[in-house]
């Protein structure tokens, strides 16, 4: 299952990829035959992992990584973690026991695993597996977190017989061009992951991914708790409650901005207990509320844009979400703040041409943003006058700037008081702002 295009467009800003697209294709391959060859040359360094968690959805997979770590490492454990895209550098991608990778360790690793593939064909995404495995498998650790890339089934990651755990985050419509169209069938990809007898702890999702979920799992004899059903997460008091079958928790809230964070810790949370049972109610609690992810609603306070921000009195934020799930959860996260803080909100959006836009921002119709449509650099970036027209039919009104500088500079002039700047639609996007200085790089 070959698609023709690269969905994930990485900027060439460091050594590690220079080097890996100069020999690798950005081309994706839906199979994870190529992985499974490489993995074999280099002595099946999967095999030689610590516990695995592994993790697919469509939104929220990132935020729940984030918190999984953050609990383990609460806990006192050494976790590995690969996650996808990075934001800025490539490292951000490999996490060795708790450190991203560095320079010399990642060059040094690239060149054996080049050497073990034999200049066979092998895409981008499936060496970078290859080398985080391998990575892993060289440094002692507790847990192994591993994102899945894209879909799950055929996804260069899914080649796990046996993890510890499968986790399931909200699943919604997003690269129907690969995974689609129909809902099902998308949930039937991320449904991929689930092993036979091994336990998956899945979000909340609507009833025709679950149906495709339940099927997966009934086939694969797999124990399944549902959020909602065998265990559920909810915000009470400003809090974080989380109902297990033999305990419930009173947990500080979510590090991370926004009511859809409720819902992502308390996902992890739950495949946090299911792991370990015996997770004291302090290291999860430290956990939730210390977890760090870059981009998703953050409040910039360094950086050339945010010091714009602050000259004019206002707040700035940046989130990666992308479809019309992430638009829905970023409106609400908008909504809450504007209710703590009743001032303008206005967007600065660039977006990838093949994503729902319409459909994005059709969930902020009811605040009536001011819009700044613009564009990045990316051959697949939406044009300035595209995004604006799909603003304009969400209900929403829209100009077009030259770049995300000129559209902050732009929102911050609108009339009135000094507003909230949200800048969002996609995390290349995102990507863009935190690397134009050091001070906001992902670490």
């Amino acid at each position: 299952m070959t698609a023709v295009h690269d969905y994930d467009p990485i900027r060439a800003s460091d050594h590690a990829i220079q080097r890996l697209r100069a020999n690798h294709p950005s081309l994706i391959d839906l199979t994870t035959g190529r992985v499974e060859r490489l993995l074999a040359a280099l002595g099946h360094p999967e095999r030689r992992l610590p516990p695995v968690i592994h993790v697919a959805g469509t939104n929220g997979k990132g935020s729940t990584v984030a918190y999984l770590r953050a609990i383990g490492e609460a806990a006192g454990l050494k976790v590995h973690a690969i996650t996808s895209p990075h934001l800025v550098r490539f490292a951000e991608r490999i996490r060795i026991a708790g450190q991203l990778i560095t320079d010399q360790r990642l060059s040094e690793l690239i060149d054996r695993v080049e050497a073990a593939n034999e200049g066979q064909p092998i895409s981008f995404f499936e060496i970078t597996t290859v080398l985080a495995l391998q990575a892993f498998a060289e440094t002692p650790a507790d847990l192994c977190i591993v994102e899945v890339g894209l879909g799950g089934r055929f996804d260069a990651t899914n080649i796990f017989d046996a993890p510890a755990l499968s986790v399931i985050t909200p699943v919604d419509y997003d690269h129907l061009e690969m995974l689609g169209p129909e809902l099902g069938k998308i949930a039937w990809e991320k449904a991929g992951i689930i092993k036979r007898g091994r336990p998956a702890v899945v979000a909340r999702q609507p009833e025709e991914a679950l149906e495709a979920i339940e099927r997966e799992a009934d086939d694969r004899m797999a124990p399944l708790f549902l959020m909602g059903r065998d265990f559920d997460a909810w915000e009470e008091r400003g809090r974080l409650m989380v109902q297990m079958q033999d305990r419930l928790l009173d947990l500080p809230p979510p590090s991370l901005f926004g009511g859809y964070q409720f819902d992502n810790a308390g996902l992890a949370v739950a495949a946090a207990l299911t792991l370990d049972p015996q997770l004291s109610e302090e290291a999860v609690g430290q956990g939730v509320s210390g977890a760090v992810w870059p981009a998703r609603f953050q409040r910039l306070t360094k950086g050339p844009l945010a010091e714009l921000a602050r000259a004019r009195g206002s707040d700035l934020w940046l989130d990666g979400g992308h479809n019309p799930h992430a638009g829905r959860a970023l409106a609400e996260a908008a909504s809450r703040l504007v209710d703590r803080d009743p001032r303008p909100l206005v967007l600065v959006t660039g977006m990838f041409a093949r994503k729902d836009a319409v459909g994005f921002f059709r969930p902020f119709a009811e605040m009536h943003p001011k819009v700044f449509a613009t564009t990045f650099e990316s051959g697949n970036a939406a044009s300035p006058e595209e995004l604006a027209a799909a603003a304009t039919q969400a209900g929403l009104k829209a100009e077009t700037v030259a770049d995300v500088s000129d559209g902050v500079r732009r929102a911050l002039a609108v009339e009135g008081p000094a507003p909230h700047v949200l800048i969002c639609g996609g995390l290349h996007f995102a990507g863009e702002v935190l690397a134009m200085s050091p001070e906001t790089w992902p670490t």
